[in-house]
Order: C-alpha cells, then structure tokens, then sequence
C-alpha cells in the first residue's frame, strides 16, 4: 500500500461520521461503517431502512457494495460504530459478519466503536468462528 496508513481511530472517525447520514426513521438507531479496502482507500456506508423491513440494508452491506463498485475485492480491516458512548457494544449482524466473510481473512481487524470512539477490535475470525466461505468453494 502506498500513501499515508490507515489507523483504527481514523476508519472509526470515518464510520461515526458517515453514521449520522443513516436512513432509520424506523428503528432510530444508526449505524456507520468504513471499510478499508485493499487499495489503502476507504469505503463508507450508513444502515438504510425500509417501510418493507426485509429491503433495508446494514452500513456494512452499504460500504462493502461500494468497495466493490470502486474495483476493490478485498478487505483489510473494517469500523463498525452504532449506539451511544458507553453502550453495548454494536457488532456485525450475522448476515454482515458472513459478507465481510467474502472478502476478508480470518485476521482481518474489525473495530468497533461508539459515538465516543474506538472500543473494542475483534478479528473476523473471532466474530465468525469456523466460517464458511469462498476457499470451501475452491475446486
């Protein structure tokens, strides 16, 4: 990679800032995420809900379609912020966990934050243990 490096607080910034351009009139909870891709560029997306509940999508279903409509394939870390400063932690749904799943490795740094910032970093491998992905595919 090429260019200045991307640190943990700094896609977390990206993420609690992208996050206050959510669409959730429903749940009133939103959510950012900035995706570092393998270029050294940064993709963002925030949740966008729907009257029909299942067409909404999640930030990180946001910024990994956007990663790809730029041409990265591959994810080098990832901030997920949802919530207030010191409430629960907001992690990847299941259904984003196996998304980033298609793109990242087993020690991709996710980095959760707040709107007070950085957290807690887990590694997809510790979110999604034993996953199922494109290697078991592999022929």
């Amino acid at each position: 990679m090429s260019g200045p490096q991307v640190l943990p607080d700094d896609l977390v910034s990206a993420a609690i800032r992208v996050r206050e351009n959510a669409h959730a009139p429903y749940s009133r909870f939103k959510v950012g995420a900035a995706i570092l891709g393998e270029s050294g560029r940064v993709f963002l997306g925030a949740n966008v809900e729907n009257a029909a509940y299942p067409q909404g999508h999640c930030a990180e279903a946001s910024a990994i379609g956007a990663m790809i409509a730029a041409g990265d394939r591959r994810i080098r870390a990832v901030a997920v912020v949802g919530g207030e400063a010191g409430g629960d932690l907001c992690t990847p749904c299941g259904g984003c966990r196996q998304r980033i799943r298609e793109f990242a490795a087993d020690d991709v740094p996710i980095h959760i934050g707040d709107a007070g910032g950085l957290r807690r970093t887990f590694t997809l491998g510790e979110l999604l243990p034993y996953s199922f992905g494109p290697t078991n595919l592999s022929f």
